[in-house]
């Protein structure tokens, strides 16, 4: 009997070896036939040293932070030196116990996962999920051809412990980990969740980021649905921590009873600072990448082959002039709505009914909706009902975007209430662009107000024809003309009739100073200037100094009368600033490829304009505009706008040249000012030239765009790391010029009854 037994116990010790051995000996073989490609091509010694992966491209402003990204996958790789031990730890302690003792593969835990069927943990590895995100991307849901991919993973896996140190797995694998939310990689993860570089996590911050790793939905912080979860498996990797001597019981005790805490910064194009400009970069990109083509020909992908495009943008003047506009365009906003509940027509004045419906039907023809609803198929009957059904929306307002339900039409008439504002300031001494607002809201308004857009420019134009007669006729801002109605005949400069303007505020007489003529933007001497000087050689000096757009050579210019771009009037301005050299605009200083090698360095261009006195003389009447004439406000303690102009009192002392500008019915206001070392330029008003305040007061430029430039300009000089210059001009050596007309300007001026608006 005993004997019998012992047989049977053989019996089935033989075959539970044999199994045993057989499950071996098939695993092994299938490892081999998996080694060899038997299940598939494996990635070649290429593919693991250059692993096929897409790289955001960076957008690095002047002060050396990353204003933006260009990406299929929002993914900017880090080295290992660049993430904070903390982190490392959480990781290995929850996701890889035994990492620094295997080669790729821990059979304990593969064991461990096999006799307990799973229940016990995952058996995958840090460097077998990296294989997996490398090059097995989506799991099958087949079991048989997962385990196939398994198998490929092993062998993937071994070959990276080869090829690559521990610390380069964890880096790699932390850079190629998907975080939702447009957060791929650590990098992205760390700036999207907690609005910091990753180096700079502490520690419940790093185990939130380790905690998402297991599944970055289901686990996921920001997501009401799963921050529970999220919650929990925090508390886990702290336990693990714990477990794995990295932190006492005492600690994971008091961290568990943290509350979750992120700080949520998304990553698109219409998030985060200097949308605008990142949108006018990428196209300056698109045909950079069209006409400079890898070594091997082929073309570079902004979205993916991981360049750093390094800009002249400031972060921090940037995010100051973002400020500025919204704070001031908040505040006028408020205003022009309660002025428009008394407008039959608003916001538009002075049309008619079938000028409006015109207004609304450009503006459906240019929404994304039309024109998706076109290359559909649809027919204008079909359209028109869709334009007039009502259907949720979320629609801007400067409390915040908010769900409603409206139709497209009507939401196209609601977005024309909203006033709009531009922003561009440049250094002029090297054409660099540091700050660019083109809007108010990129998501909701995304038409750019420094590029793209082109406005009547009003009395901002002036200093261009007082330049062309100082330069060519020796002028001094001390001489004197006659405040008398100026006529010039038809015929000449090809005017069909007689042209004769009128001063905005109808005032006549007596003999004023080119100083006090441009400070109180006295059409009758802009008139007669350009008369003595011809409108050809205006334009000829406005070309030069900066103006690309075509500007017929009448006389009209003289008071404003064509349509230029904000970047362009700011650029020719810098002509002044920088005595009277020109500088191309320069928005990159150089770009890179993921590798760090330079593929481009980006160098100025120059341009003599102006002899440097004249460029000073002009200086110098535009200093008159913020001492005594419509920019008054820089300096004064009255305003009669009130609280319209944001702000103020605004309370500067060191000089300023500056002119403001106001076109007809106060469809666009403007102010160009100037220190020695930065001019920034301010463009506000309606989408549409018939939507604008009913008065100067409100409508005026020293009202709608000045109060954005003080705001700005305040915040820069509280910021002492940006050295924005508060000296006055340098005064060229040898000046042949008089400028020294100070009484003659002060009585005059003193008999200036608007000296606080802006014509």
């Amino acid at each position: 009997m005993i004997k019998k037994q012992t047989l049977t116990l053989n019996k089935y010790l033989k075959w539970f070896w044999r199994i045993i051995l057989g499950g071996i000996t098939f695993i092994i073989l299938m490892f081999f036939i998996a080694s060899f490609g038997g299940f598939g091509a494996l990635p070649s010694f290429e593919d693991l040293e250059n692993p096929q992966s897409n790289l955001a491209t960076e957008v690095i402003s002047a002060d050396g932070v990353t204003i933006g990204k260009y990406a299929k996958e929002n993914r900017t790789p880090i080295t290992y030196k660049e993430l904070p031990q903390n982190l490392v730890n959480a990781l290995i302690a929850t996701e890889d116990e035994r990492f620094y003792e295997h080669s790729g593969i821990d059979f304990r835990g593969t064991a461990r996962a096999v006799i307990k069927l799973g229940s016990g943990g995952g058996a995958s590895t840090i460097t077998q999920q990296l294989a997996k995100n490398l090059f097995t991307k989506n799991a099958s849901s087949n079991k048989i051809k997962r385990v196939l991919q398994k198998m490929k993973e092993w062998v993937v896996a071994i070959k990276l412990e080869r090829q690559y140190t521990k610390e380069e797995i964890i880096a790699m694998y932390l850079n190629t980990q998907d975080f939702i939310f447009n957060a791929v990689g650590i990098r992205s993860a760390s700036r999207i969740y907690f609005g910091k570089e990753a180096k700079d996590l502490d520690l419940q911050e790093a185990a939130i980021i380790v905690a998402m790793l297991k599944n970055p939905r289901q686990y996921n912080p920001n997501r009401v649905i799963s921050k529970g979860k999220s919650l929990e498996r925090r508390n886990v990797v702290f336990a693990q921590m714990e477990k794995n001597d990295f932190i006492t019981e005492e600690e994971k005790d008091s961290l568990q009873q943290l509350p979750l805490k992120i700080h949520f910064n998304p990553e698109s194009h219409s998030d985060g600072y200097a949308t605008y400009f990142r949108a006018h970069l990428q196209k300056v990109m698109r045909n950079w990448v069209e006409n400079n083509p890898k070594p091997d020909g082929e073309k570079y992908d902004i979205f993916k082959d991981g360049l750093k495009i390094y800009v002249t943008i400031d972060s921090r003047m940037q995010k100051y002039a973002e400020e500025a506009v919204k704070e001031h365009m908040a505040n006028v906003q408020s205003y022009f709505f309660t002025e428009q509940k008394r407008n039959k027509n608003a916001p538009f004045y002075g049309i008619g009914k079938e000028d409006i419906d015109r207004i609304i039907e450009r503006g459906k023809r240019n929404s994304d909706r039309y024109i998706r609803l076109k290359a559909a198929g649809k027919s204008k009957r079909e359209i028109d009902e869709i334009f007039n059904t009502k259907t949720d929306m979320t629609v801007f307002s400067w409390k915040g975007d908010f769900d409603t339900i409206m139709s497209p039409n009507d939401s196209i008439k609601y977005y024309k209430f909203f006033l709009r504002s531009g922003l561009v300031s440049i250094e002029p001494q090297s054409g660099h662009i540091k700050a660019w607002v083109g809007g108010i809201d990129n998501k909701h308004f995304n038409y750019d107000a420094v590029n793209q857009q082109k406005r009547q420019v009003g009395s901002t134009f002036k200093p261009f024809v007082y330049a062309t007669a100082i330069n060519q006729l020796s002028m001094s801002p001390c001489d004197e003309l006659p405040n008398i109605r100026y006529t010039i005949p038809s015929g000449k400069y090809g005017l069909i009739q007689d042209w004769t303007p009128d001063n905005a505020d109808n005032s006549y007489g007596g003999m004023v100073t080119l100083k006090a003529a441009l400070a109180g933007s006295i059409n009758t001497i802009s008139a007669r200037l350009i008369d003595m000087v011809a409108p050809e050689n205006v334009v000829r000096l406005a070309k030069a100094a900066g103006i690309e757009t075509a500007i017929s050579s009448n006389p009209a210019i003289a008071l404003g009368a064509v349509d230029l771009s904000l970047l362009e009037m700011t650029s020719a301005y810098s002509t002044f600033a920088n005595k009277g050299l020109r500088v191309t605009p320069m928005i990159i200083t150089r770009i890179e490829d993921k590798n760090g090698t330079v593929l481009k360095d980006f160098m100025p261009k120059t341009q003599e304009v102006l002899s440097e006195e004249t460029a000073y003389i002009i200086l110098d009447l535009l200093k008159g505009v913020t001492n005594s004439g419509s920019g008054i406000r820089l300096r004064s303690n009255y305003t009669s706008a009130g609280k319209v102009a944001t702000g103020f009192p605004y309370g500067f002392t060191n000089p300023i040249a500056g002119k403001t500008g106001t076109t007809q019915n106060q469809s666009d206001g403007w102010f160009m000012g100037m220190v020695p070392n930065l001019v920034t330029g301010v463009w506000a008003g309606g989408e549409d030239r018939a939507t604008h305040f009913a008065g100067i007061l409100k409508g005026q430029g020293a009202t709608m765009a000045l109060p954005s430039w003080a705001i700005f300009m305040r915040k820069c000089y509280a910021d002492k790391t940006l050295k924005v210059s508060q000296s006055d001009f340098d005064r060229p050596q040898n000046l042949s010029i008089n400028v020294n007309c100070s009484e003659k300007f002060g009585e005059e001026n003193n008999n200036n009854k608007g000296g606080d608006i802006d014509f």
